[in-house]
């Protein structure tokens, strides 16, 4: 096994639960410290895209994660219809004979196939079930669930009492960042009703976020739009989530594994997420007391520091390290929320602007340092020109920032260049910082730019 970034200390609680889209994005998400990754196979989970994995891909997937450390969880949590029973019943039972480590499902039906077709598999209660309370979560828990995904409504009195009320074994997922839905729990009908394409299968094309006028009907194309400004508006389009700031309240209330949403997101995105989110709780547990500052355990992590019974809380809050508080401002993202965990800053929706907001682009992955002459070799994505800031992301600490030189800047034959202008083809710049950096690590550049739509 060939470690990228060695020393990386995985954990099945608190678990840092990262996205993939393709077998390549699940291993930087590994690399990038992932305790546990989830995905989508080619059938039945909610992200009908043909990159999707097959089941090729997900033997290649339980081997990489295993032998590193990580866990691998695989989506099954469509509403099935009568016609796909069968398939899915027998899908389920190859991804069990495959190893994977667990499986997430909505429908009942599915939950109770999966206790037979794939008895060595756990099961995890999708968001889309709709959990909200700790009768729901112990009724699913007896029938063989060890994991509720929570509904993203919940505050963090309502997850304190749910933990309070529950087996300590049932462990308790939650989002802590990405995407929202505007319907309860993801389950909606918009896009099939406008589109065809039917959510509840993978298959949603974000209707809710589309321009919208009014039509009066007799004055058919005139559109008016459904606020004072001429910019249109867009009704149902719910903030992103970003809960860096919070990862504390978030443990304390007695979550389990803290997930990311994003499995049609960049592997830049994957990385740089699951990077700040490790490191908030890695920082958490070395200053909560659970572990000492190389990772070593002092006490096991009981999910629940705050006591609903006493009100006992820990009075000071973890002080993170100030750079992780800009991490989610420099991947693609909506304007963002906290979600729906403090109840007096609810979730909502822009009414003003529909598309993304990307002042970051990915500029290229690192593929050697030379120490000895002090060059920096990278397998270049995007534009770099000298004077062009520059940040340098790899596990384990804060992003180093530099700056191209205005001399220096080589192509792959040593050839001088004046500027690195052809992705997909590998470059070299002079480096003389105090870090070592890894091959793997990412190198990001400021776009300033904005994309609507």
């Amino acid at each position: 096994m060939t470690e990228r970034f060695p020393g990386i200390h995985r954990r099945t609680r608190p678990e840092v639960l990262a996205p993939a889209g393709n077998l390549a994005t699940l291993k930087t998400a590994f690399d990038f410290g992932a305790d546990a990754v989830y995905f989508g196979g080619q059938q039945f989970g909610m992200r009908s895209a043909p990159k999707n994995f097959t089941l090729e891909d997900v033997a290649e997937a339980v081997q990489y994660a295993h032998a590193r450390g990580g866990r691998v969880f695989v989506t099954c949590n469509i509403l099935p219809s009568s016609a796909e029973v069968a398939s899915m019943n027998e899908y389920m039972g190859q991804l069990g004979d495959i190893g994977v480590d667990a499986l997430i499902v909505t429908d009942i039906g599915v939950l109770m196939a999966a206790r037979e077709v794939a008895p060595n598999t756990q099961i995890h209660i999708s968001t889309q079930a709709g959990v909200t309370n700790y009768q729901a979560a112990n009724a699913l828990a007896q029938l063989g669930a060890s994991r509720v995904v929570l509904a993203r409504e919940l505050s963090l009195d309502a997850i304190r009492e749910l933990r309070a009320n529950t087996p300590p074994d049932l462990e308790v997922e939650a989002f802590v960042h990405g995407s929202m839905c505007m319907a309860f729990s993801g389950r909606c009908l918009i896009s099939q009703h406008t589109t065809g394409r039917d959510a509840n299968h993978g298959d949603c094309a974000q209707s809710c976020r589309y321009k919208y006028h009014v039509v009066e009907e007799r004055k058919p194309g005139e559109f008016i739009p459904v606020e004072i400004t001429d910019q249109g508006t867009f009704l149902f389009n719910s903030n992103d989530m970003n809960t860096i700031k919070h990862v504390d309240d978030i443990l304390d209330a007695g979550v389990t594994s803290l997930k990311i949403e994003g499995r049609a997101k960049s592997a830049y995105y994957v990385a740089a997420m699951t990077n700040a989110y490790k490191t908030a709780v890695n920082e958490y547990m070395r200053q909560r007391g659970f572990e000492t500052d190389s990772g070593e355990q002092l006490q096991p992590f009981h999910d629940q520091v705050h006591k609903p019974q006493t009100g006992a809380r820990p009075v000071t809050p973890v002080k993170f390290s100030p750079w992780l508080a800009q991490e989610p401002n420099k991947v693609t993202h909506r304007t963002y929320s906290t979600g729906f965990y403090y109840p007096d800053n609810p979730a909502s929706e822009n009414v003003k602007r529909g598309g993304y907001i990307n002042t970051w682009l990915l500029a290229g992955i690192v593929t050697k340092f030379d120490a000895q002459a002090q060059r920096l070799y990278l397998h270049a994505k995007n534009k770099l020109v000298p004077g062009k800031e520059i940040e340098i992301l790899f596990p384990g600490t804060a992003p180093v920032v530099m700056r191209v030189p205005s001399s220096g800047l080589q192509d792959a034959e040593g050839n001088a260049v004046s500027e690195i202008n052809h992705p997909a083809h590998v470059f070299s710049l002079p480096y003389s910082g105090e870090h070592s950096i890894p091959e793997g690590a990412m190198v990001r550049v400021r776009a300033n730019l904005y994309h609507g739509g």
